[in-house]
C-alpha cells in the first residue's frame, strides 16, 4: 500500500479499513446465493395450483383418490373463502363430501315430495318448508291426485354461494337434471306435466346451526334456476 496513502489516513485506525473490506467481501457473498432454496424450504406454489378443497391426502408421496370427488369453488375465490369460513368454523365440513350429500338429499326429498312421505320430508326440510310441502301434498290428496317423478339422472351438482351468518350456515347448490314429471287426477288421466325427459334446474338452499350436535343440512329454500 502506498506510503502517501497510509499518511493521509492520519489517526484513522487501519483496523476498522481492515473489517469494513472483510464486511463488504461477506455482503457481496451472500448476495451470489439469495434467492436459492436450501434445506428445508419449500417451493413457490405455481399459478392455479393452489390446493383445493377436499384435495387427496398423500401416502408415501402418491396421492390417495377420494371416494368421491366433486369440482369445488377455488379457495382462493370470494365464495370460496366464504366456504372457508365455514370449513374453519366446522372442522366436520368438507365441500365434495357436502355436494354429494346435497345430491342424494335431492334424490330423496324429490322422490319422497311426489310419493307424499312426510315423514321422510320432516327430516330433511326446515320447518318452513316441510308446512309447504306438506300443505301441497294435503291438497294433493283431498283432489284425488297423484305425482309421478322419475330422475333419469343428474347431470350437475354445482355449489352456487355460501353464507355464515353467526352460527348459521347456508349454501345455495345448483341442480341439473333429467326428469320425468307428471300429475294425474283420480281416473288416471294426465293433468300436468309430461312423460317425456325433461331438463330441469333447481336451486336449492341447505342450512345448518354449526353450534347444533345435528350435523343435517337441511332444505331451506327451492326455486327454479
Amino acid at each position: 500500500m502506498p506510503a502517501n496513502f497510509l499518511q493521509n489516513l492520519g489517526d484513522f485506525p487501519i483496523a476498522l479499513v481492515l473489517f469494513a473490506g472483510v464486511a463488504l467481501f461477506l455482503v457481496l457473498r451472500l448476495r451470489s446465493v439469495l434467492g436459492r432454496r436450501v434445506g428445508f424450504e419449500k417451493p413457490p406454489i405455481p399459478s392455479g395450483q393452489m390446493p383445493a378443497f377436499g384435495a387427496a391426502p398423500i401416502l408415501d408421496g402418491r396421492p390417495i383418490a377420494p371416494s368421491a370427488s366433486r369440482p369445488v369453488p377455488d379457495p382462493r375465490s370470494a365464495l370460496g373463502e366464504r366456504l372457508m369460513q365455514i370449513v374453519n368454523r366446522a372442522p366436520d365440513f368438507d365441500p365434495p363430501q357436502f355436494l354429494t350429500g346435497a345430491e342424494k338429499a335431492f334424490r330423496v326429498i324429490v322422490t319422497a315430495f311426489a310419493a307424499g312421505d312426510r315423514n321422510t320430508l320432516k327430516t330433511l326440510l326446515n320447518d318452513n318448508v316441510f308446512h309447504t310441502f306438506e300443505t301441497a301434498i294435503t291438497n294433493r290428496e283431498a283432489s284425488g291426485e297423484r305425482h309421478r317423478t322419475e330422475i333419469k339422472s343428474v347431470a350437475s351438482t354445482t355449489i352456487e354461494d355460501a353464507e355464515l351468518l353467526g352460527d348459521q350456515a347456508a349454501i345455495i347448490v345448483r341442480f341439473i337434471s333429467d326428469q320425468i314429471n307428471v300429475t294425474l287426477d283420480a281416473a288416471g288421466v294426465p293433468t300436468s306435466g309430461t312423460e317425456a325427459v325433461a331438463e330441469l334446474t333447481d336451486l336449492w338452499t341447505f342450512e345448518r346451526n354449526l353450534k347444533s350436535k345435528d350435523l343435517t343440512w337441511r332444505l331451506a329454500a327451492a326455486r327454479s334456476g
